[in-house]
């Protein structure tokens, strides 16, 4: 298949006509070969506009939300970005193609050995995964700049918010079983601005601050 073809295609159709206009961020997309991220089962449609699964009832999300959080951080080069959730690892190549570094927290063990082999297998030295509970954040490898969360929380977990530095931003999906906000959280010297982006539907963020084991059933 010509998935450089695909590639471009995706960001012409599913990017730039949705208003993504940071062009660090197309680059970033128009380069990382997200096919590689997904099940083999499903690589003719890893260009879809949709989320896919990648197992363990995980999802690499839609090409568009990548982009859309992404874009939200602001990155200009020099920034400690955190993720929350590795999962495929797609997001997380997204980030260190724009960041100074990525630290992202992964709960499922075989999830993350997989992303952290296949990120390496392309070359990427500024990615540090981490198997823990993500709802914590990763206290000693920040503070960050920026901090994006890759499942839906009931609330935003005041621990990220103390993670960040002054100015820097959360991005994270809010919300209940069925539907969530995308939110932007800034931190200031005064508190936080919180702004309402767009509806969305995630996975759970499982944990201690997130939603707890069943909360779907």
């Amino acid at each position: 298949m010509e998935f450089e073809r695909l590639r471009n295609l995706m960001v012409e159709t599913q990017l730039i006509s949705r208003g993504i206009k940071d062009e660090s961020v197309l680059t970033a997309m128009r380069k990382v070969p997200r096919h590689l991220f997904v099940d083999d089962s499903l690589i003719e449609r890893a260009y879809d506009d949709n989320a896919l699964p990648i197992g363990e009832g995980q999802t690499i999300s839609q090409p568009y939300m990548v982009a859309l959080m992404t874009e939200l951080l602001e990155l200009r080069g020099d920034e400690n970005v955190l993720e929350i959730g590795t999962g495929s690892g797609y997001q997380c190549a997204i980030l260190a193609e724009l960041a100074s570094s990525v630290c992202s927290v992964e709960r499922v063990e075989k999830l993350a050995i997989r992303a952290r082999d296949l990120l390496g297998s392309l070359g990427y030295r500024n990615i540090e995964i981490k198997i823990t509970n993500g709802t914590y954040g990763w206290e000693e490898a920040g503070p960050f700049d920026g901090i994006i969360v890759t499942a839906a929380a009931p609330e935003i977990p005041k621990t990220l918010v103390e993670q960040l530095v002054i100015g820097g931003k959360l991005i994270i999906p809010v919300g209940d079983r069925w539907s969530q906000i995308l939110m932007k959280v800034t931190r200031t010297p005064e508190g936080v601005i919180t702004q309402s982006i767009t509806g969305c539907i995630f996975v759970p963020l499982l944990g201690d601050l997130g939603w707890k084991e069943g909360w779907h059933d």
